[in-house]
Formats: C-alpha cells, structure tokens, sequence
C-alpha cells in the first residue's frame, strides 16, 4: 500500500472590522501609554469583536475563504476541527455550528481546546486522520474572542490580546506536506493562564482541597466560579519566562524529528503573543530576523487564530513559496505547547477566480435554507410529540 501523506491546500483568515490601538486604553483611564505597552509587547493595534460577533461567526468567515481556495465543495469535507478556547456554547460544539453554516453534511464536527497551542494541536491531528486514511479532507480552523474575558482595567491582560480567526484545508497527497508535529503539556501549571468562568472548581483527587501557587484552587461544593472570576487572569513573569523556554524546544524536537537544520527553515511563524519572545525564540534557534514572521504588532494575541492569521499573511506577502520549509511552534494555557513542520507543496493563486464569489454566496445561501427546512422539520415532530404525549414520564 502507497504512504498517505497530508498538505495544505486551502487557507483564509478573518479579523473583525473594529481596530483598537493602544490610544484607546488611555482614553479608558487606564494608567498606560502607547509607548509603554508596545516596548513590552510589540503591539500597536488589535482587532476586537462587537458585541453580537461569535465565534462560529468568525470561524466560518475564515472557513468559506479556505475552502475557495482549495476549490473545494461542502460535501469534499469529512472533517471538520475547530481550535477555540472561547466557544459559542459549552455545547454544542462550535464545528457543529460551522458544519451546519457552511452545509457540510458529510462531515464529521468537533472542538479541540489547547488554548492559544489550539490551531497546531489541531493541525497535527488533522494530519493524522489524513495520514492514515480515515479523511480525505480536514477543514481546520483555529478561532477565538478573548476580548469577551478581559478585565478592561487590568493592563497585565487586556492590552495583549485580540480576536480573529484562520484556517486551512488538509488533503491527501503523494508527497509529504506535513512533516512532523510534537505536541506537550504540564498541568501542574494550570493556574498560571485561566478563565474560570463557568467552571465547576473541585476539590483535589484524594478529597483535599488545593491552593497551590499552582492554581489547585479551594474546593467550592460543586458551585460555578464567582462573576468576578470571569475574566482571563495570567500570571505574566511565569508565563513569559517558560514561554522562552518551551517553544524553541518544541521547534527544536520537530526540526530533528523532520531531519531539518536551521538553515534548511525558510519561515518560522511562531506563535504571535509577545514580540520580545519571538526574538528570544528565534535567537535560540538561530534564525535571523528576516526568516521569523510577525504580525503581532497589527493583531496582538489571537490565541488559536494566531498562527493561521500569520500563516495567510505570509502567503499574500509572498513569503512562502513551494518546497519552502516552515516551522510552526506554539504555548498556551494547559500549560501546553505544541510544534509543526512542514514542507509547502502547492502553488499560491495570484488571483481567485470571478466565478468563486458567486459559487460561494450560492453554497452559503443553499446552505442556510437546508438548516432551515431541517429547523421546521425538527420543530414539527417536537409538536407532534407533544400532541400525542411521546418523550413525557
């Protein structure tokens, strides 16, 4: 039997429409300055949801760009995974949403949560039910609005962060795409980067309550976490200092596991939170600047939409070309971490057909009635139930 092997063969990304520069945490009385957030952080500016803009919302404004791209139909997909931390709903899930929206009903729909590593958790997994036959077809999206967390008067956090979303198209191919991934995690630091919000915190395993500086927190009886607990908390120092560390690591593990050298990497996209860790990173590895990829300083950190914003960016910007090496290599809350190699193998469209638009704007709409007519159906037999007393003790 042949090898299968994996490769992106379609790519969008979304950011909303509303930018908030660093201007804006002044004029809230926030005591901090545009100067003193980007010298920290590399940001300028992020791009920030309105209030009736969800994540599925974005996930498949970033999708439908994909799948144009792969020129691909709904029903080429079998799977779909979706990278978020920051769901529609605790269920369903999130793809399931997507899924229905874009009218892929031969597909497959599930969440993964690995935090900001979400997209590259997702990416390899992906890759591996291509590789082994059991899809042909993976949409792969990596979305996420954390500005609904955010402590608007905590600088520490909310300064850093933005929304948007990316994804990818992985099919089956001849040759390598998809060289290796490593993926890690050490929940022994989870308290370090939490939303608790919504969350059942518990008492510990052997029936103690915890209160490590871990983030084992006190039992509460099974109650969810106080309002005031909603928001996204970090502890900064710690993070930054084990960021520095774990993901030129991963990238190093990948890379040997790739059989590929510094000098072999054409682009390194590394996960977009901070500049002053991706220069850390990139030093260690060895890369000069011109070889790393960085937008935070536009979108600041969109957690999971991170590296398929940047990877899309990349491309339009003519970064990347085929038999490019490109390493990915992300951290986030768990604590995990996870990186990705990868050799590009598929030529990059200058332009998108005239016909794609319409075929999209068809598929969308023909999509949207299929879910409505199924809505009337599923609301008809709950009445009927009714009528006839069906589903009651």
């Amino acid at each position: 039997m042949k090898r299968r092997y994996a490769e992106i063969a379609g790519w969008g990304m979304y950011v909303p429409p509303r930018v908030m520069p660093n201007d804006t945490f002044v004029t809230m009385g926030l005591d901090t300055s545009d100067e003193w957030i980007f010298s920290r952080t590399g940001i300028e500016r992020r791009r920030v949801v309105e209030a009736d803009e969800a994540t599925s919302d974005m996930a498949t404004k970033a999708a439908v760009q994909a799948m144009a791209v792969a020129g691909l139909h709904s029903g080429d997909i079998d799977l779909i995974v979706v990278a978020t931390c920051t769901p529609d709903h605790v269920m369903p899930a999130t793809a399931s949403i997507v899924q229905d929206r874009l009218g892929m009903l031969n597909a497959g729909a599930m969440d993964l949560n690995a935090a900001c590593s979400g997209f590259v958790y997702a990416l390899a997994t992906s890759a591996a039910q291509v590789e082994s036959g059991r899809a042909k077809n993976v949409l792969v999206i990596g979305a996420d609005e954390l500005s609904i967390y955010l402590n608007w008067q905590d600088r520490s956090t909310c300064v850093l962060f933005g929304d948007g979303a990316g994804a990818v198209v992985l099919r089956q191919a001849k040759e390598p795409g998809i060289m290796g991934s490593t993926m890690g995690s050490d929940g022994s630091g989870a308290g370090l980067l939490t939303i608790k919000g919504a969350s059942r915190v518990r008492a510990s395993s052997n029936g103690t309550p915890g209160g490590s500086a871990n983030g084992h927190e006190k039992a509460t009886n099974g109650a969810a976490a106080a309002a005031d607990e909603n928001y996204l908390t970090m502890n900064g120092p710690q993070i930054f200092r084990w960021a520095t560390q774990i993901m030129p690591r991963a990238a190093e593990q990948v890379m040997a596991s790739s059989g590929l050298k510094p000098e072999d990497i054409s682009l390194f996209i590394p996960h977009q939170a901070n500049e002053r860790i991706m220069k850390a990173t990139a030093k260690r590895l060895g890369l000069p600047p011109e070889k790393v990829f960085s937008n935070v300083r536009e979108y600041g950190n969109t957690s999971a939409a991170s590296i398929p914003i940047a990877l899309c960016e990349a491309l339009s910007t003519g970064r990347v070309d085929v038999g490019d090496y490109v390493v990915l290599s992300s951290f986030g809350a768990g604590l995990s971490w996870a990186a990705l190699a990868l050799r590009w193998s598929v030529p990059i469209p200058s332009h998108v057909a005239p016909w794609r638009p319409i075929q999209r704007q068809v598929a969308s709409r023909m999509a949207a009635v299929r879910s409505v007519l199924r809505r009337g159906e599923r609301s008809v037999r709950t009445r009927i139930d009714k009528t006839l007393g069906k589903g009651e003790d």
